[in-house]
């Protein structure tokens, strides 16, 4: 068993496609050099975990901070300095920040849902029943690291799913490398407990 507060062995991002921090490092330098590839690419790596991330911090708002976010990556992407783990943390950061601004300004004003026949004219192109076989899957791990504490559930988040190491996950967190390793293996553990509860005898 790991002791409290040790660094999780591997911190690349889950659901997400494998590419070394030399390869995204690379990615990231095309992508500031204008090359569309590049940028495409780096969203499609890096949008899943950050997605997640959102969903657990502001709930079905998730996709709308989502774009806010990368429309501030896309005008400010020339003054990143740094290497795979600082952009992730850097896009983790500003997500952040859009989603607890999103947050107090929800708290101020509340919104209201759209009618359901406005879904009707939405045609998608994609396998259906794939596509809700993993959105259920998908789903359920985030409604499971949703609930719990916020601290554990946004270090599970960002070390597990964005794939931060310790001390990156703690400059968006605004916390010590050592209090997010401690709230992640907490997390990490109570999620554990969670799902040994919901297990069939």
């Amino acid at each position: 068993m790991r002791p409290e507060g040790e660094d999780l062995p591997d911190h690349r991002p889950l659901l997400a496609p494998v590419r070394t921090d030399d390869q995204l490092t690379a990615i990231v330098l095309a992508a500031q050099a204008g090359e569309e590839e590049a940028f495409s690419e780096l969203y499609q790596l890096v949008q899943p975990g950050l997605l997640r991330y959102l969903t657990v911090l502001v709930g079905r708002d998730a996709e709308d901070i989502a774009s806010e976010t990368w429309l501030q990556v896309c005008r400010d992407l020339d003054t990143f300095i740094g290497d795979a783990d600082g952009f992730r943390g850097w896009v983790a950061t500003i997500g952040r920040h859009r989603g607890l601004d999103h947050l107090r300004s929800r708290s101020r004003r509340p919104g209201g849902l759209a009618p359901w026949e406005a879904l009707l004219t939405l045609a998608g192109h994609d396998d259906t029943a794939v596509q809700a076989e993993e959105a259920l899957s998908t789903a359920a791990a985030v409604s499971l690291i949703g609930a719990l504490p916020r601290e554990q559930a946004e270090a599970v988040l960002l070390r597990a799913v964005i794939g931060l190491d310790a001390k990156s996950a703690a400059a968006v967190l605004g916390k010590s490398p050592g209090a997010v390793r401690t709230s992640a293996y907490r997390g990490l553990k109570n999620l554990a407990a969670m799902l040994e509860q919901g297990r069939p005898d």
